[in-house]
């Protein structure tokens, strides 16, 4: 990991909110910033999803899973499940949705997904993410026993080397790369979960995108491009290709108010101190 600004020296992003936390900024060529409780391992939540995504495009890129091939629910295709269209809930196995009506926000359906990579692999799947993402990756924390819809642990560090992956990659091809952060299925409205129906509610693969949601946990000055995903410990990955940054937050406290206040801030002043002010205005 390239750290090319000290903690110890460099300011800090104000973050309003009285609890430990951990945030990093960071280019395609290194870290540009950190601040608070780095090294911590904390839950991730749902910031699981794009890093099990990842581990499943890294086996389509292999040619050992297509993501239009059949899985989960009579109709649905890897396609589905990764971008939550397959008709699951928000947990559980029945389905309330026919496949690829609306956006329906899943764990089950990651669950699903990485079932059905396990499968077509042949690894147990916290096996092939170890050997695929945390080895292709060289990251030193990330945990990835429990369920891969909302079970990882990871650090600020980690998130970054996933941040520069998700602005650069080298586990998947430039063309994967592409689809991954394209909107999959356009104009599906559906729930963001804490942050009310979105019409569109725009998703690639496994990675949420920005568009023009509103209101959203990402910056007002954040490009339409942006994307990733928040977690319900009060987590957030963001990648924005239009800046070519990316920024982890980890803390103790769980989603709620809070974070609805004071992420969109954050990442503003991120984008004002190291992208010049932002894009997408």
């Amino acid at each position: 990991m390239v750290e090319r600004v000290q903690p110890s020296t460099a300011p800090v992003i104000p973050v309003d909110l009285d609890a430990a936390h951990a945030l990093g900024v960071t280019d395609a060529g290194g870290t540009v910033h950190l601040q608070g409780e780095t090294g911590r391992v904390l839950d991730l939540a749902s910031v699981s999803k794009p890093l099990a995504a990842l581990g499943v495009l890294v086996a389509v890129e292999r040619g050992l899973v297509d993501l239009d091939e059949p899985a989960g629910p009579e109709g649905a295709t890897v396609r589905h499940l990764i971008a939550h269209t397959a008709g699951y809930p928000f947990e559980g196995e029945e389905t309330v949705g026919a496949v690829g009506a609306r956006r329906i926000y899943s764990n089950t359906g990651f669950e699903v997904l990485a079932a059905h990579v396990e499968e077509s692999t042949g690894y147990d799947f916290p096996e092939w993410m170890e050997q695929t993402v945390i080895q292709g990756l060289d990251l030193v924390d990330l945990e990835v026993d429990g369920s891969p819809a909302a079970g990882y642990r990871g650090t600020v560090a980690d998130l970054l080397v996933v941040g520069r992956e998700l602005l650069a990659p080298t586990l998947i091809s430039d063309v994967l790369h592409e689809e991954m952060r394209t909107v999959q299925f356009p104009g599906l409205a559906g729930i963001l979960p804490g942050y009310g129906r979105q019409t569109p509610n725009d998703w690639g693969l496994g990675m949420e995108i920005r568009g023009h949601k509103d209101p959203h946990w990402t910056g007002a000055h954040s490009s339409p491009r942006t994307f990733g995903h928040f977690g319900q410990s009060g987590s957030f990955l963001w990648v924005d290709p239009e800046a070519g940054l990316a920024a982890a937050f980890l803390g103790e406290r769980r989603f709620g108010p809070d974070h609805v206040r004071i992420w969109p801030g954050i990442t503003d002043a991120i984008l004002e101190r190291f992208a010049g002010g932002g894009t997408g205005r």
